[in-house]
């Protein structure tokens, strides 16, 4: 059970800091609206960007978000199809001076990547974990 237990708590201190920088006013960058939905329902406010429901393409994308903010976190899915979104967009902001932070994606794919292939897992994720443990929500 050590591992679960480290591994939930290391979820939630990746989650705790990536809250930190949201409430700070930097900008998260996800792939929809779903997304939006799980970061909120784990405690997770601030600037949601959704980067698929907002059907631009990826360099109009940067150039309105280099316009908002010198800073972004990217937060797409971990799959293939999300790591070559999450490098473009992240070449593409850091193109326009905006610094990318793939760095909490990174965290949360090697935690949680070979679980869930979406941040919109996330909370049923760690809801199982917390089941596992025999601990409860809230």
């Amino acid at each position: 059970m050590g591992t679960l237990m480290e591994l939930l708590e290391e979820l939630n201190a990746v989650l705790a800091r990536l809250s930190e920088d949201a409430e700070r006013g930097v900008p998260l960058l996800v792939e929809g609206r779903s997304d939006i939905k799980a970061l909120r329902e784990l405690g997770i406010n601030g600037c949601f960007i959704a980067v698929k429901a907002n059907r631009k393409p990826l360099p109009d994308l940067a150039l309105d978000i280099c316009q908002m903010a010198s800073e972004a976190i990217i937060l797409l899915d971990f799959d293939s199809s999300g790591r070559e979104d999450a490098m473009r967009l992240a070449c593409e902001l850091e193109r326009l001076g905006v610094k990318a932070d793939l760095g909490y994606w990174r965290q949360l794919r090697a935690l949680v990547g070979s679980f869930t292939k979406d941040i919109e897992g996330l909370p049923s994720f760690i809801e199982t974990l917390m089941r596992k443990l025999g601990l409860r929500h809230g």
